[in-house]
């Protein structure tokens, strides 16, 4: 309403809404149900089922986007209420892995992410693209904490909640990349936003506009901020561009990009992205592309301790290198779970010891909780 009102100039008084954490991922839930009752898609359901799949709590507050028909029939299984060690243990695994993700990788970046973004004046080089890269480890190790989380709370109970994050920052497209990244955030748009809008149905033009709309839309679902909605429209476009190329490629029999190169072009769009999404506004997201630019120099090392934009010096520039390995190379927690849990030995034991016992000595900390505002 803000921007409304500078629009339109008339007056507006900015109000304290207080609103439930996690609201838009439950009532996207319930829209799909709603939409499918009325389109006659899923069968009646009970009062009993209806409320417990509203209710069902691991995955309210941060996703997964979970659908009526992926829940409802597993409450209706005899099993699903039984006792399974199993599960119990991969439950117990993935909320170690998850909490541990939160905790201890993603808040240890949240210091200097906050130095970069929310000061104010013009940074180096050095300063604006360390600054980036925390944001990009920081949210991928929370929002990747968040599910394992959210899997491993479901395990305990015996449902099998979907997958929501497989390793996007492996991808070597941008198509692929929201093949990853909040997986059941982009079913939802494309069943009930891109689909009926007409999907890729009615010609290459509106293949490609229905594809913008719903990315546009998609950046709002963050929030109410240009900010979102350039990130969204970026990102838009971006998809527009590997759409545009797989159809150049297919009618022309022209290679696919290099592996290294696809994977770089990709994680370049996904930071810049990144750098959008997290600015308090469009000028500082301006004043930092400057600075990844180099228009205010390329900084030193020295210098960005003293600002603290740079809080740990060498050993945040370590980080970064460690936290790009670990998002490349390390296999995501549902499949380490199903090949080592299967077979579980001392060592096996120790690594989830470990890492409860890590997330547990970090609790003392202030937590930001990144996915909760949304």
């Amino acid at each position: 309403m803000q921007t409304v009102s500078s629009i339109f100039s008339f007056p507006w008084i900015d109000r304290d809404i207080f609103l439930p954490l996690g609201i838009s991922f439950f009532t996207f839930q319930q829209i799909a149900y709603l939409i499918d009752a009325y389109q006659n898609r899923t069968t009646a359901k009970s009062l009993l089922e209806y409320t417990l799949f509203v209710t069902f709590f691991p995955q309210l507050i941060a996703g997964p986007i979970v659908h009526h028909d992926d829940l409802l029939p597993q409450f209706r299984l005899k099993e699903t209420f039984q006792l399974h060690w199993h599960s119990l243990a991969q439950g117990i695994a993935l909320l170690a892995f998850g909490l541990f993700k939160k905790v201890v990788l993603a808040d240890s970046f949240s210091p200097w992410v906050g130095a970069t973004f929310d000061a104010s004046g013009p940074l180096s080089a050095l300063e604006a693209w360390s600054g980036a890269l925390a944001y990009t480890f920081q949210i991928y190790f929370d929002f990747s904490g968040y599910s394992d989380m959210a899997l491993g709370l479901g395990k305990l109970f015996r449902i099998r909640l979907p997958e929501n994050f497989a390793s996007p920052y492996q991808a070597l497209s941008i198509g692929e990349f929201w093949r990853r990244w909040h997986m059941t955030l982009s079913r939802f748009l494309k069943d009930y936003l891109y689909i009926p809008l007409g999907g890729n149905r009615r010609g290459p033009f509106r293949r490609y506009l229905n594809l913008l709309v719903t990315m546009v839309l998609g950046g709002l679902w963050h929030g109410a901020a240009w900010t979102f909605v350039l990130w969204g429209t970026l990102h838009g476009f971006f998809l527009v561009a590997y759409h545009l190329w797989e159809a150049l490629r297919a009618r022309y029999g022209l290679r696919p990009l290099p592996l290294g190169v696809g994977w770089s072009l990709t994680f370049f769009a996904v930071v810049m992205g990144w750098v959008i999404f997290r600015a308090p506004s469009l000028e500082r997201a301006g004043d930092l592309f400057q600075g990844m630019m180099g228009f205010h120099g390329m900084g030193a090392v020295a210098d960005a301790l003293a600002r603290g934009t740079m809080p740990g010096g060498l050993g945040e520039v370590g980080a970064l290198a460690g936290a790009l390995g670990f998002c490349l190379f390390f296999p995501r927690s549902t499949v380490w779970c199903d090949r080592h849990l299967a077979t579980p030995s001392w060592r096996t034991g120790a690594l989830v010891a470990g890492a409860a016992l890590g997330a547990l000595l970090s609790l003392t900390e202030v937590s930001e909780f990144l996915y909760f505002q949304f």
